[in-house]
């Protein structure tokens, strides 16, 4: 009476499987294309990375830190990033990076689109926040199944993996940034006999664009934390350092590495915070 009977069950775990295996036979090939098209990616960025030397990356760093708050902002991001080569972890910092940047630009490409359709479309937004929601709320190491199960171990599964996480944030805030723009600016654009075109990219994708930015900067941030989980699939760099280290229970080595991962964490999350504060600026001079 106390106990939920076990007689009355309903799993959904073999129509889960039975879709994935569906897909998996079915889109081969394209699952195939999409592998080599990840890989090309991340050699193409990370030998871009590795193309220019280290010390003009600090110099970058620093040079965009100070111009985007002040002096002793550029000195501490700068800092950091010698830091994280002065604790032996550069190339690895390098890899890292580029499965970032990889995921934030398929977000971006595929986010901002489904944000825009959202914001236009009350069915499409009616569809579109529950699967936001179950993505959000899922554990992180789900995702690390079906992107075994699609691309198998390595680099490719983390990028997927990575981008599938990180992506809800910069679709929620460019639903945002597109509907909370003034209605009286909207109706101005239309009086004047915009096009929806026009009205998107001349309006309403403007006003929104340091939201837009922000959710950048959360996917971004996303992506940083699923890196490191991504190396129990075979994925490289700071986040094998982890994995390596809870192995063999040393703990100054993942200290070091946890510390390298914060440092790079708040790199990118000052420079694109900075970025999105100029934008913000830009478009209230506008205004």
């Amino acid at each position: 009476m106390f106990i939920f009977p076990e007689s009355i069950r309903f799993e959904i775990k073999d129509i889960i499987d039975a879709i994935f295996e569906w897909v998996l036979v079915t889109f081969n090939d394209f699952f195939d294309v999409v592998a080599d098209t990840i890989r090309m990616l991340f050699n193409l960025v990370e030998l871009g990375l590795n193309y220019f030397p280290w010390w003009l990356m600090v110099i970058g760093v620093a040079y965009a830190g100070y111009k985007l708050y002040n002096y002793k902002m550029g000195i501490l991001l700068s800092s950091m990033l010698v830091t994280i080569g002065l604790f032996g972890l550069w190339q690895e910092m390098i890899y890292t990076l580029a499965i970032i940047i990889i995921s934030v630009f398929v977000s971006v490409i595929v986010g901002i689109p489904f944000g825009i359709l959202m914001a236009k479309s009350k069915v499409v937004e009616n569809i579109i926040k529950p699967i936001l929601d179950a993505m959000q709320t899922m554990p992180s190491f789900v995702y690390l199944i079906p992107a075994i199960m699609l691309f198998s171990f390595g680099k490719v599964p983390a990028v997927f993996a990575t981008t599938i996480y990180a992506i809800p944030p910069l679709i929620r805030l460019t639903f945002l940034g597109i509907s909370s723009v003034d209605e009286e600016v909207v109706e101005a654009g239309k009086s004047f006999g915009s096009t929806p075109l026009q009205m998107l990219f001349k309006i309403e994708l403007p006003q929104s664009l340091s939201t837009i930015m922000t959710g950048v900067n959360q996917t971004t941030m996303m992506a940083m934390a699923m890196v490191v989980i991504s190396s129990m699939i075979g994925a490289e760099g700071i986040g094998q350092i982890v994995l390596d280290a809870i192995d063999n229970l040393e703990v100054g080595q993942g200290f070091q590495a946890g510390f390298a991962i914060v440092f790079l964490a708040i790199i990118l999350d000052r420079l694109l915070q900075g970025f999105a504060n100029t934008f913000d600026k830009g478009v209230s001079q506008d205004a």
